[in-house]
């Protein structure tokens, strides 16, 4: 599926919705959105079933979601929207920098604190325009190598050999046997590239080659954890828990 464009042929801004419940925090985020490519704001609301109800009603690429807010929070907001098929892209917009494990546990594409700076936000947009032109690709479109910087040189890395990704801040680790590199990307973005037919993601910050997976281990209260070709274990993140069941066909 192309990327959405206009009239013109350029790509699609962004449908936005920002949902805040104090209005000077929405007036402010109103103000960077205008200034910033990429996007257009199609609403805003003041708390999460508001939202819930926008989201249905305009279909918006993108939320621009505080975290806490009377009634439906902005965890809330992201769970009901986890199920459908389709849901928007989300960046969360808080002042509270505690809720960020469970923001990217939620597939958020970024983490952003207040007071918002124009160029931050820019950033997460960036993010979120990326990820939309990725989401979707045609068969044999999936990346099939990695030029990653190592000393003075680019080394080629294929992709069939990387064995495990690993999430660090702005940047990704890629496991190769006894070695590894650092490449600047983030998971999700890195996600939408590979191969779901030879990758699996299972964790917030952890995306694994398939054949690496030797089993899956109940461990009790819900938890499941993957064991690994290495004798390691992952514990499955439980957003990816319904995946990790579906690759053993439960």
């Amino acid at each position: 599926m192309p990327e959405p464009t206009d009239a013109a042929g350029a790509a699609a801004p962004l449908r936005t919705l920002i949902v805040d419940d104090e209005p000077l925090a929405v007036e402010r985020m109103q103000v960077i959105c205008a200034r910033l490519d990429g996007l257009t704001v199609v609403g805003t609301a003041a708390d999460g079933d508001a939202a819930l109800r926008l989201v249905e009603a305009l279909a918006p690429d993108l939320l621009l979601l505080d975290m806490t807010m009377p009634g439906l929070d902005g965890l809330g907001v992201a769970r009901a929207l986890a199920k459908q098929e389709s849901p928007p892209a989300l960046v969360f917009v808080t002042a509270h920098d505690s809720f960020a494990v469970e923001a990217f546990d939620l597939d958020a594409v970024d983490y952003v604190l207040k007071p918002v700076a124009p160029e931050r936000l820019e950033r997460a947009i960036a993010r979120a325009v990326a990820r939309r032109g990725s989401r979707v690709r045609a068969p044999g479109a999936w990346i099939s190598e990695f030029w990653v910087p190592h000393r003075s040189e680019l080394l080629r890395i294929a992709a069939a050999d990387v064995d495990r990704i690993d999430a660090e801040r702005d940047y990704v680790r890629l496991h190769v046997g006894e070695r590894s590199y650092l490449l600047l990307q983030t998971v999700t973005g890195l996600e939408a590239r590979l191969d779901p037919a030879r990758f699996i993601r299972l964790h917030r910050s952890t995306i694994l080659r398939r054949d690496r997976i030797t089993g899956l281990r109940h461990d009790g209260l819900g938890v499941w954890s993957a064991e690994l070709s290495d004798g390691s274990a992952l514990r499955i993140g439980r957003t990816y828990l319904a995946r990790a069941k579906a690759m053993a066909g439960r």
